[in-house]
């Protein structure tokens, strides 16, 4: 990495925020509870799928005690199609230590912030910044994306050692006055012009003339990072079991992936008519119609889940379904009470409900 002289982007920076910072629910009243909430929704998720999300939850839950008090199901339905449910159970901990801790006020300290639970540097740097004005950086994906274009720096933004690196430099030169500007204008330029996906906005660029990676030409090289483990795969068959009223659900174990919400029963592989009938029986159910639904795959970080689906009708699910252990519930109540994973919206469409951000639109 050749020697840069990291203080020169602060103030075309700064400038060029002045000018083009986007306009965001967040940033019209940055408390620490509307800033942490908003940080934790945007981790993995697009701004302008989290604006409704984060309307929503400021709706229900306006403060930190409205969160502590509320209960797992409204959490995560209030979560419903942004995915990553832990980030949604966290901010209820962590909610829960600051009314026993901190008498509901969230603190203002980075390291106490990220005793937190869900809370890293990241978020911390981002809640201590913006909401009480501390000069501690926020470096996320973007900030190390753009940071290693500007200064050609080769190394892995995937370690830690590397990441903590870039938060000592930020920090020697944040500007006193303007803290929170200062991370959330690195984080804007990332997310609007310095982009990662696709031929970077240099022309729009408040630091043009003075990149390396844009003088060398070689803007979509940096940054730097080793490659991921290939996602396993996982085949299921979803049954949508349904009478003239009700559909069956299960709830997912208590711990890991999508712990705690409600899907279709499913059968692992890729089974056949008949081997669903089979199955069906031994569980007493007694099958009017059976009809093949589409394939659909939805991918998670770590895996990726490859399904078809059958619709089943059936006479009354809960008299015959007693050997099943299912949850038997009326249409309407799925939607408004019980969290069903959007890997599940290719099915969820045959019971005429909309899942997560489909409401919104």
């Amino acid at each position: 990495m050749e020697q840069f002289q990291l203080e020169r982007i602060v103030e075309p920076l700064l400038s060029w925020y002045n000018a083009n910072a986007r306009i965001l629910p967040w940033r019209e009243e940055p408390t620490a509870y509307r800033v942490w909430v908003s940080e934790i929704m945007l981790q993995q998720t697009r701004v302008e799928a989290v604006k409704p999300y984060y309307e929503r939850f400021m709706k229900s839950l306006p403060d930190v005690r409205a969160l502590a008090m509320a209960e797992e199901e409204t959490l995560l339905k209030l979560w419903e199609g942004l995915g990553y449910y832990n980030r949604v159970r966290n901010l209820n901990k962590a909610a829960v230590q600051i009314m026993e801790k901190y008498n509901g006020v969230i603190p203002d300290t980075y390291e106490e912030l990220c005793d937190l639970p869900g809370i890293g540097s990241y978020t911390a740097g981002a809640v201590a910044s913006i909401a009480y004005q501390r000069c501690v950086p926020a470096v996320d994906g973007n900030v190390l994306r753009v940071i290693s274009r500007i200064r050609l720096d080769e190394r892995d933004i995937l370690l830690a050692s590397v990441k903590k690196s870039v938060e000592q430099d930020l920090k020697q030169i944040m500007p006193a006055d303007r803290p929170g500007d200062f991370n959330q204008a690195l984080m804007e330029l990332g997310a609007t012009v310095c982009i990662p996906n696709g031929e970077p906005k240099c022309g729009e660029c408040p630091w043009y003339s003075f990149c390396m990676a844009r003088e060398q030409g070689c803007m979509t090289e940096y940054p730097k990072k080793t490659q991921k483990k290939a996602r396993s795969i996982e085949y299921k068959t979803i049954l949508v079991l349904q009478d003239e009223q009700k559909t069956a659900l299960q709830k997912r174990p208590a711990k890991g992936l999508l712990a705690g919400m409600y899907e279709f029963p499913w059968m692992e592989g890729i089974q056949d008519e008949d081997s669903v009938l089979e199955h069906l029986k031994t569980l007493g159910i007694q099958v009017i119609h059976i009809k093949k639904l589409e394939e659909s795959k939805h991918i998670f970080s770590h895996k990726e889940w490859h399904m078809t689906g059958y619709a089943i009708r059936v006479d009354e699910l809960e008299r015959s379904g007693d050997k099943s252990g299912l949850l038997f519930v009326e249409r309407e109540e799925t939607q408004e009470r019980y969290a069903i994973p959007a890997a599940y919206a290719a099915y969820t469409k045959y019971l005429d409900i909309k899942l997560g951000s489909e409401k919104f639109r």
